[in-house]
């Protein structure tokens, strides 16, 4: 298994017209952890929410990067 998140706009679109890390994770528990670190700068670069990705598949999407 390959974890990794995809980056999205606020409508649920895919971010890819700037550079953002393309980190992969051998689980999804270090993916979650590696967000809850680095959440903010991905705020800060534009991207609103996020989805997890276990190879092709998604795992859940529709994350907010924003505190409600």
């Amino acid at each position: 298994m390959t974890w990794r998140w995809r980056y999205e706009n606020a409508n649920g679109g895919e971010v890819t017209d700037r550079p953002l890390p393309r980190e992969v994770f051998p689980s999804q528990a270090d993916a979650e952890s590696w967000l809850g670190e680095n959440w903010r700068d991905l705020l800060e670069s534009g991207v609103e929410q996020v989805a997890l990705l276990d190879e092709d598949r998604v795992e859940y999407t529709g994350l907010s990067l924003r505190q409600e």
